[in-house]
C-alpha cells in the first residue's frame, strides 16, 4: 500500500489544518488506517484511527475534542481534522495503514502498521 500525505503548514494557536492521506488500494474497506506524529526530540504517538469497514474511530487522549478522523472510500482517502491547535501539535504527521480491524489502544499502536506515509509537517506558531 501507497499512502500519500499532504495538508500540513503553519498554522496559529487556535487555527485549524486539515490532512489528507490518499491510499493507493482498490478499497479502504480492509483495513485500519491511523495518524500517528512524532515532535522533536519526542517519541512517536499515536493520534487517532478510523476503521474502513465500519468507521469505528479512536483519539489519544491529547487530541480528543479537538482533532476529527474521517473516510472517503470512494476516494480511497482519510482526513484528519485539526481544529483548535496549541503548540504541543507540532509535529510531523504520518498516516499509516494495517489490514484488518483494530480497536481501542491496538489502532494507535504503531507496531501492527506496515504501510507508512511520507509525512506532513504541522508547525503551530504565533
Amino acid at each position: 500500500v501507497q499512502l500519500q500525505a499532504s495538508g500540513g503548514g503553519l498554522a496559529q494557536p487556535g487555527g485549524s489544518l486539515r490532512l489528507s492521506c490518499a491510499a493507493s488500494v482498490a478499497s479502504l474497506d480492509h483495513y485500519t488506517i491511523s495518524w500517528f506524529r512524532q515532535a522533536p526530540g519526542k517519541e512517536r504517538e499515536g493520534v487517532s484511527c478510523i476503521r474502513g469497514n465500519d468507521g469505528y474511530t479512536n483519539y489519544a487522549d491529547s487530541v480528543k475534542g479537538r482533532f476529527t478522523i474521517s473516510r472517503e472510500n470512494a476516494k480511497n482517502t482519510v482526513y484528519l481534522q485539526l481544529n483548535s491547535l496549541k503548540s504541543e501539535d507540532t509535529a510531523l504527521y504520518y498516516c499509516a495503514t494495517a489490514p484488518g480491524y483494530y480497536s481501542g489502544s491496538y489502532c494507535l499502536l504503531g507496531t501492527l502498521f506496515d504501510s507508512w506515509g511520507q509525512g506532513t509537517l504541522v508547525t503551530v506558531s504565533s
